[in-house]
């Protein structure tokens, strides 16, 4: 049995702000975007922070905010908006029958414990009693657990009543696409009937430039536009974004509309040799082109920035716009920054809003060709392509109800 997918619900939290026309808005307007770019903060890389986050709205209890960390507010956040776009909220029957996706990051860091113990335990006249007794009593269970999607799940599953079953994956960029696709799978074989996936990232960690500039990935310049980044031209940025994925028959059940019809989710992994992930997104794209119209397609990309693996991604969508006759496309880690888990998730609830207005939002760079060709208007069709800084590349095809 092979069902439609219906997008039901949607939420979004980024530099942006706070939900679809938040963003649109912020989009259309490039010195707003652009004044968003925290540039001191974590000099010399520039950092896409949150934007203000009343947490009062999603987490009411002071206890459960202390007991998260940033990261678990975002995801919580976003989860909240989805579940109310989606008519799920305070609805425990439902609620209990609503399964649960996560995409996540290992654990946060809280730095200033962090040098508390390094400064004391100096000092101490039994180091190992010390360092433990400050474990227990000074850390977040958030900071030292590793499986933190776990955490995550729990806490949306704690705040919201999410109570159906649950699945995390770990893993940067592929994570997040992974956590739609088998989202997207369970609902259309029939395994499931309404589902919340729900990701996010937190870029505004030292331990995060620490985790990623030895690699040598991070943008340690100013900010400048994505498409012709050298290799260290990733500008992280945090993100908050989950789904509701829904069958139509559940749905119409409780008198619900779509946002949008999920057509289509693909991934692989390729081992990343040379032109391995473009080969890897032309069998995609071949999965998925007989599905589009010529003239009505938009496309937001997850490319990271960094510039081999940019540069690859930007020479195969010069290739698709090409065979379309035009393909309009975004790259939106040059708005909000480069958000790995959270990025596929984040790029698919910004379409549904494309979607909404038929039409994208002014190009990011209008000195690239590929953010300028094609058609902006009109739209009835949105592409997501997620090609990870190291592994994995997936693409997703939304389309209006």
């Amino acid at each position: 049995m092979q069902r439609d997918v219906w997008i039901t619900g949607r939420g979004l939290i980024s530099a942006l702000g706070e939900g679809g026309e938040a963003h649109a808005a912020a989009l259309r307007e490039p010195a707003r975007w652009r004044a968003a770019i925290d540039e001191t903060s974590f000099a010399p890389f520039p950092v896409h922070p949150i934007g203000a986050l009343d947490l009062d709205r999603f987490i009411p209890k002071k206890g459960d905010q202390r007991a998260m960390g940033p990261l678990m507010h975002y995801a919580v956040a976003a989860s909240g908006l989805a579940l109310q776009e989606a008519g799920l909220t305070g609805d425990a029957g439902l609620l209990a029958r609503t399964d649960l996706v996560v995409a996540g990051p290992g654990g946060e860091r809280d730095l200033a414990v962090d040098e508390q113990i390094l400064a004391g335990i100096e000092q101490a006249a039994n180091p190992g009693a010390f360092l433990n007794e400050r474990l227990l009593n000074d850390l977040r269970p958030t900071l030292f657990l590793a499986q933190l999607p776990n955490l995550i799940a729990g806490n949306i599953s704690i705040v919201h009543g999410v109570t159906g079953s649950s699945r995390t994956f770990m893993g940067e960029e592929l994570a997040g696409i992974d956590a739609v696709r088998d989202g997207f799978a369970r609902i259309r074989s029939g395994q499931s009937e309404v589902a919340l996936v729900s990701g996010a990232f937190n870029a505004s960690r030292w331990d995060m430039m620490l985790l990623y500039r030895p690699a040598g990935l991070l943008l340690d310049r100013p900010w400048q536009p994505l498409w012709h980044r050298p290799r260290a031209g990733i500008a992280l940025g945090s993100l908050g974004a989950a789904l509701v994925l829904e069958s139509p028959e559940h749905a119409k059940a409780r008198g619900r509309v779509p946002s949008a019809r999920l057509s289509a989710v693909v991934a692989d992994r390729s081992g990343r040799e040379p032109g391995a992930a473009t080969a890897a997104a032309g069998r995609q794209w071949t999965a998925v082109e007989p599905q589009l119209t010529r003239g009505r397609v938009g496309l937001l990309s997850g490319a990271c920035g960094s510039g081999p693996i940019t540069g690859e991604e930007r020479g195969l969508l010069q290739c698709w716009s090409q065979s379309l006759g035009g393909l309009a496309v975004r790259g939106t880690a040059g708005a909000w920054g480069h958000a790995m888990e959270a990025s596929f998730l984040g790029n698919l609830a910004l379409a549904i809003t494309c979607l909404e207005q038929g039409s994208l939002f002014a190009a990011l760079d209008e000195a690239e060709p590929l953010e300028t060709a094609g058609p902006a208007q009109g739209l009835t069709q949105m592409l997501v392509t997620g090609w990870g800084h190291h592994r994995g590349e997936g693409l997703a095809l939304l389309e209006a109800p």
